[in-house]
Parts: structure tokens; C-alpha cells; sequence
């Protein structure tokens, strides 16, 4: 009994430690965007600010573009989540229930294909766009999200869809019902927790992504958030820091509501999907 209960304050004590680990950068990024100047460059930082004050986001939105570079962002992030779904949805199906040699080794290329580095496909994609005519544009860019989202939506929607009993669509078949409106209509409804999981992962990378958007977008009123958040260090490497931690602050705010509106649904997605047939 007392080493169950050892055993259990333990990890308990580990949990605790690891959430502080997470949380500590958050939290420290809220306090210094509400720190004055002078508190900012203190030898002695405290955890919470003395003299709090909104001077930095008003430097902030002063000094760049925010609003707009945080509607190109939500553009192209909620374009990027929303092609991906659609696409993989069905194809998720065609890989989990057809389990041919082509799907398995079509699954496996989706796996290895998440150990490519960025910097590998760069110059690649950045020669097709500039072929299509589609640099320094938000399409471009989506497109690049969409196929870059796809390996993983796909690995997450196989699972899903494998958790749905096929009891469920063999009897939709017998009653008349051609593949099509049973995937419309069984499925789909039955994967709603799985996909809204997936396009919320889906919209929160493409959301923080900075690279791509760094290299395919060239003027300032086509530039995404992440991009714009460098501009707050200066040529020599120096940060404006008060206004770049207002600014990365207001940032990650749209993940957090999200992951705080369907936190129920992004739990029951990652069950389904953690349940094989």
C-alpha cells in the first residue's frame, strides 16, 4: 500500500513538474509583455510585472502591420486546414479500409515523408511556384500548407476511420446505399471528433508556420504573422522586446481558444483514433 501510494505521488510530482516545464515560457512571455521599459531592463526580473501597463501592444500594433499579417495567417490557415480535410477524408477511408499492399506502402511513405527536412524541399517547391506564377502569393502558400499537412491529416484519419466498425457501413450497403452515402453519410458523422482534431492541428501548424512563408512571400502586405513578429529585432540582433512579447502574446491567442472551444472534441478524435480494429 504505501509503495502504491509512493508510487503514485510520484508521478503526480513528475506531472506537476513537466506542466510547469510547458507553462513556464507562456507565463513569462505574458509578464514581460505587460512590463514597462525600465522594468524590462532590470537586472533583478520579477515573475509578475510592478507598474503593469498596454504601452507595449500599443508600440506594437504602431510599429507593424499586425492585423493585417494576422488576417493573411487566418486566411491561408483556415484555407490550408479546410482543402487538407477534404482531401484526406476520403482518402484516409480508401487506405484504412482497403488494406492492400499499395495502401500499406502508401502509409509508410506517409510516415517517412514527416522526416524530410524543410530546408530539403525548399528549392523544389519554390522552383514549381515560381513556374505557376505563384510566388509572394497567399495561394501559393496555402498550397505548400496543404501538401505539407496532408502526410500527417492522412496518418491521423487512418485510425479514425479504421475505429469505425464496419458493421455499420456493411448495413447501410444492404440497404441500398453506394459508397459515396456511406462515407457522407455513416462515416463522416461518426468521424466528426477525428477530423475537427485533425484540422484543428492542421490550422494551428500552418498557423506557426514561419519558414515557408519566409522564403514565398516577398512584400510586406502579403507577409504572415510569424513573419512579421521578426521585425521586431532589429539588424544587429537586438529585440524590442516589450513589443515583440506583446505581440507573440496576442499570437498564440487563437490556438489557445480554439484548443479551450473543442477541447471535447480533440479528446474524443484522439480516442477514436487511438482504437485499431
Amino acid at each position: 500500500m504505501r509503495t502504491s501510494t509512493s508510487g503514485r505521488v510520484g508521478q503526480y510530482a513528475a506531472l506537476l513538474a513537466y506542466l510547469v516545464f510547458l507553462a513556464f515560457p507562456f507565463l513569462w512571455l505574458v509578464s514581460t509583455a505587460f512590463k514597462s521599459a525600465r522594468e524590462l531592463g532590470s537586472l533583478h526580473p520579477t515573475w509578475i510585472p510592478r507598474d503593469p501597463t498596454l504601452d507595449n501592444f500599443r508600440q506594437a500594433f504602431d510599429e507593424q502591420p499586425l492585423l493585417r499579417a494576422a488576417g493573411n495567417s487566418l486566411l491561408a490557415a483556415l484555407a490550408a486546414a479546410l482543402i487538407a480535410v477534404l482531401i484526406a477524408t476520403p482518402l484516409a477511408y480508401v487506405m484504412a479500409r482497403h488494406r492492400t499492399r499499395l495502401a500499406k506502402a502508401a502509409t509508410g511513405w506517409v510516415v517517412v515523408s514527416q522526416a524530410f527536412p524543410l530546408v530539403l524541399v525548399i528549392i523544389p517547391l519554390f522552383l514549381v511556384l515560381k513556374n505557376l506564377r505563384l510566388i509572394n502569393s497567399l495561394v501559393g502558400l496555402v498550397m505548400v500548407y496543404v501538401v505539407w499537412a496532408l502526410p500527417f491529416a492522412l496518418w491521423m484519419l487512418v485510425g479514425y476511420v479504421r475505429a469505425v466498425p464496419t458493421e455499420l457501413e456493411e448495413a447501410a450497403a444492404v440497404d441500398g446505399a453506394g459508397r459515396l452515402r456511406i462515407l457522407v453519410s455513416v462515416t463522416a458523422p461518426l468521424l466528426a471528433p477525428g477530423i475537427v482534431a485533425t484540422a484543428l492541428f492542421a490550422f494551428i501548424t500552418a498557423w506557426n508556420e514561419f519558414f515557408f512563408a519566409l522564403v514565398l512571400l516577398k512584400t510586406a502586405d502579403k507577409q504572415t504573422l510569424p513573419v512579421v513578429l521578426t521585425h521586431f529585432i532589429g539588424a544587429e540582433g537586438v529585440a524590442d522586446l516589450g513589443p515583440l512579447a506583446a505581440a507573440a502574446f496576442l499570437a498564440t491567442l487563437p490556438s489557445l481558444l480554439l484548443f479551450a472551444i473543442i477541447q471535447r472534441r480533440i479528446t474524443g478524435g484522439m480516442l477514436a483514433g487511438a482504437v485499431k480494429s
